[in-house]
Formats: C-alpha cells, sequence, structure tokens
C-alpha cells in the first residue's frame, strides 16, 4: 500500500514553499503520494500516514502558521510520523553544521513526538514583504541560500526510514 504524505509549510514570501515542494516531489519520486500546501489551508490530516510540518524563520521564530497547525492538529498527528523543517539562514551555515531547532520548532517538535527537524538555508530576494525583509535585502544580506539537493536527500532518507523504495542515482 502506498504511504500518503502531506508536506504543510508556513511560509510569508515563499521560501518555505519552494522547500516543501522539493520535499513533496522527493517523496513522489520515492513512491509516495503526496501533497504539498499552505498550512494554513489544511483541514484535516486523517488520511495521511506521513506529515512533514516546514516553518520560515523570523526573528528566531517559526511561521505561526506551523505553530498553529500543530496546535490545531495535535491529537490526529500524536498517531502519525511527524517530521519538521525550518528554513531561514540567509548564509550557507544550514549547510555547514546542524542547526537545531528555534523555542517554538522545538516545542512543536516535543508535543507531537516528532521523528526529526532539518533547518535549511532560505531565501530574501527584491519585492521581499515586510520592513525588516526589505532592511535586509537593502542591506545586501539577502540572497538565495537554499540547497535543494540536501533538500532532496533529507526526504529520501525520510522516505527510506519509513520504509519507501528509494531510486538509485
Amino acid at each position: 500500500m502506498t504511504q500518503r504524505a502531506l508536506v504543510a509549510y508556513g511560509t510569508k514570501n515563499g521560501s518555505t514553499a519552494g522547500i516543501a515542494e522539493v520535499v513533496g516531489e522527493a517523496l513522489r519520486c520515492c513512491g509516495m503520494e503526496a501533497e504539498v500546501c499552505s498550512a494554513a489551508e489544511v483541514e484535516d490530516v486523517t488520511s495521511y500516514d506521513l506529515v512533514v510540518l516546514g516553518g520560515a524563520l523570523y526573528a528566531g521564530r517559526w511561521h505561526g502558521d506551523a505553530v498553529r497547525f500543530a496546535r490545531r492538529h495535535r491529537a490526529e498527528l500524536l498517531h502519525r510520523s511527524v517530521w519538521l523543517f525550518s528554513s531561514g539562514p540567509l548564509d550557507p551555515s544550514a549547510g555547514e553544521r546542524n542547526i537545531p531547532p528555534v523555542r517554538g520548532a522545538r516545542r512543536v517538535m516535543d508535543r507531537l513526538d516528532a521523528r526529526e527537524h532539518a533547518t535549511f538555508g532560505g531565501r530574501l530576494e527584491q519585492g521581499a514583504q515586510g520592513r525588516m525583509a526589505r532592511m535586509i535585502v537593502a542591506s545586501g544580506r539577502g540572497g538565495d541560500f537554499r540547497d535543494f539537493g540536501a533538500i532532496s536527500a533529507w526526504a529520501a532518507d525520510m522516505a527510506l526510514k519509513l520504509g519507501a523504495e528509494v531510486p538509485q542515482r
């Protein structure tokens, strides 16, 4: 039987949504059914075997939509395999070392007994929403620091740990 996965995310400027799409595609390549959507739009998680929840990092906090998703669906998520990711560092640090979850993500991880958490680099570019985001871009500290190869590898490793067939490269 094919495992069904939900990849839900909270994002402000779209970087985390892009990461979620890559996770969903990697899970599909491993034979899973995967749906990717905004955490704010998810009404029910009972039809999924696996839930991957991602949240953007802003000023050291996990995106509110991800936190609310975890709170709203806590009872159902306790009976599913849950994995978390964060996106945000605007430098190469996420690819150089393991960055622990921020307090909000750690709290969700503990409350849901999540299997794993990963932090990936973020993206902040011209046209970003929010005064602080625009200031960061204007100061030259923006850019795209997402490593799609590492994101795909993380998702494939997740699928492997859940018993899916990971295609040979």
